[in-house]
């Protein structure tokens, strides 16, 4: 019962007071880090990579990388913008990327206003299920095709829908440069897909 209570404590603290205490050599903190952020890591990476099972070994090695580095995380950081930096790290090493992301609207492509895309991975019907492959093969062709700069961007802000600040700090950008590169890529995006997707309705 103490062990359990001590669990559902570990749950009551801010991601930066979880990191503050592991570089303090508590281990349980560390495996509070992992269930949050277990899920997270998985998705992001498997949305780079578009295969599950590298995600997963990715992930892994995050984990690893946050476990040896958690003397580098500095308080004046929030924790979440330094685990994807190092996530994004791991990715970008990983350079033989293959694979499909999951299922995106293609009505989302509106570069005309500054509203994000709706980059869903909702389940899909079964009357839904035969377009929507459809259209997720043309959209992963087209995202594979971007440069890799704009594509780690593309998937940070509209599928994982991390804020501009936290990508600029994730990325070592400026701000404007990722906004400028979100409007680039999504522009990008949005010609190709007008190029390579004949079935898609002007």
């Amino acid at each position: 019962m103490a062990e359990i209570e001590l669990v559902r404590g570990y749950r009551n603290y801010t991601d930066e007071e979880l990191i503050l205490k592991f570089q303090s050599e508590d281990v349980q903190a560390f495996n509070e880090i992992v269930r949050r952020y277990k899920n997270k890591a998985v998705n992001f990476l498997y949305r780079y990579t578009g295969d599950r099972e590298e995600a997963e070994d990715l992930a892994q090695d995050t984990f690893i990388k946050v476990f040896r580095s958690k003397h580098l995380y500095k308080e004046i950081a929030k924790f979440s913008t330094w685990f994807y930096t190092i996530a994004v790290n791991t990715a970008k090493t990983n350079s033989k990327k293959r694979g499909r992301m999951s299922t995106i609207s293609l009505s989302s492509f509106d570069t005309e206003n500054e509203k994000d895309f709706d980059l869903t991975a909702d389940i899909q019907t079964p009357e839904e299920d035969a377009n929507s492959s459809i259209e997720n093969e043309y959209i992963q062709r087209a995202i594979n095709s971007l440069d890799e700069a704009f594509k780690q961007i593309i998937i940070m802000r509209d599928i994982e829908d991390l804020d501009y600040d936290e990508i600029a700090q994730a990325l070592e950008l400026p701000l404007g440069t990722v906004k400028s590169r979100i409007n680039r890529g999504r522009e990008k995006l949005k010609k190709i897909l007008s190029e390579i997707y004949p079935y898609k309705e002007q």
